[in-house]
């Protein structure tokens, strides 16, 4: 134990920032060490394929706290890589050499961008989407750019292809799904954002990968899985993320698709939590473990590893939830969905109004609400309350949401 009691917590993100901040709300007088990779302050990561890509907000509007808010509580912004964790001796070493020691320790360590690894993938003009400084290299390539392909047509790649075509550019989209968004929305809801991209003039290249990427120095074609050829001076990879466990890894604690953290959000080494992007944590409501690699779980999870780290208790219940904005679309996701459940709509997919709900055998696991607003509560409730709903009702519009569940 430190002399001073001492929270470390590895990761300078939202999910660390809030960490920290919720620790020294929650009473915690001793020291508290934020420990971050990048320079600056901690940042949110959803404008930067949005309102920062597109330039209509500068970088500083991302900053999680205003000026001042860490010296005025106290909390010590170290900019360095955190190489090791010996939970024995509750050391952490940095890269420039410096041992911190620590009481507690938060690990909010976040997640990498997968890379591709095919002939070509080395190429200048290749992008990536994961910092501020990547957000604002991409702003410049694209506007710049003759023709930009976008791979992967998950959350990244839809908001990138949208914030790209509203910025002026020729997209197109590829992915080897059949609809974007398969793998969260399946192919009935996916396929009212492979009509949203069309209708916004994105080139939709489904149903296959990519085999190569072609050029001299600088990338000039991308080759799709089919043979075809598609011409691009910027490309732009989101085809998913991986947990950053390694030093996790170095600490000797659980990994599995993730830190394995309780509902407390805590590891099997006492006294050091996971939370945010890194986290597969058990939650309560659905029985088994969930990684969440959204904001809303960053800021959420932050906060209570934050609390518990300072001396709480707090299970973290909080169905997940993620938004997203694409065009004159906006839409907001709460539950966990998977493959195997029905869907119902209740609204016009053509109009792009509607809410979706995924159910098994009418207990609805998750919802969706597509330029429908204020209707969050409502789906909460309905999710929370695991009661069967007969699924003409979950789509009847003449039936309210707040009866569904009583």
């Amino acid at each position: 134990m430190t002399s001073t009691p001492t929270l470390a917590i590895i990761g300078a993100s939202l999910t660390g920032a809030k960490a920290a901040e919720a620790a020294r709300e929650a009473g915690f007088d001793g020291r508290i060490v934020l420990i971050g990779e990048e320079p600056g302050q901690p940042y949110e990561r959803p404008p930067l394929s949005k309102a920062v890509l597109r330039g209509e907000k500068d970088a500083d509007t991302a900053r999680v706290h205003p000026e001042g808010f860490y010296d005025e509580r106290r909390i010590e912004l170290v900019n360095d890589r955190a190489d090791t964790l010996d939970p024995a001796s509750r050391t952490i070493r940095l890269a420039g050499g410096e041992n911190i020691g620590f009481d507690t320790a938060v690990l909010a360590t976040g997640a990498a961008p997968r890379r591709l690894d095919i002939p070509g993938a080395d190429l200048a003009g290749v992008h990536y989407l994961r910092t501020i400084d990547d957000s604002l290299r991409l702003r410049d390539a694209i506007r710049a750019a003759t023709r930009v392909v976008v791979i992967g047509a998950g959350w990244i790649g839809s908001e990138v292809a949208a914030s790209a075509r509203q910025m002026g550019a020729e997209v197109v989209l590829v992915d080897p799904a059949p609809v974007p968004l398969q793998r969260v929305l399946g192919d009935d809801i996916g396929a009212v954002f492979a009509r949203l991209h069309t209708d916004n003039g994105v080139h939709l290249r489904l149903g296959t990968g990519v085999a190569e990427l072609r050029g001299t120095k600088t990338v000039e074609a991308v080759v799709l899985g089919d043979g075809r050829v598609e011409a691009a001076d910027v490309v732009i990879v989101g085809v998913g993320v991986t947990p950053r466990t390694e030093l996790a890894d170095t600490a000797g604690l659980a990994i599995d698709n993730g830190i394995v953290v309780d509902e407390h959000l805590a590891t099997a080494a006492p006294g050091i939590y996971a939370a945010g992007d890194v986290a597969n944590a058990f939650h309560p409501h659905y029985g088994k473990r969930l990684r969440v690699e959204h904001w809303a779980n960053a800021l959420n999870q932050g906060t209570t590893a934050g609390r518990n780290a300072a001396g709480n208790s707090d299970a973290y219940t909080r169905l997940p939830y993620f938004f997203s904005d694409q065009y004159d679309l906006g839409m907001e996701y709460v539950g966990h969905g998977d493959g195997t459940d029905a869907v119902v709509v209740r609204g016009d997919r053509d109009t792009r109004e509607f809410i979706a709900f995924w159910h098994r055998d009418g207990i609805v696991t998750a919802a969706m609400n597509v330029n429908v607003w204020d209707v969050g509560d409502d789906l909460k409730a309905i999710i929370e309350a695991r009661t069967a709903v007969d699924p003409v009702r979950l789509a009847d519009a003449d039936v309210p949401l707040g009866d569904l569940v009583r």
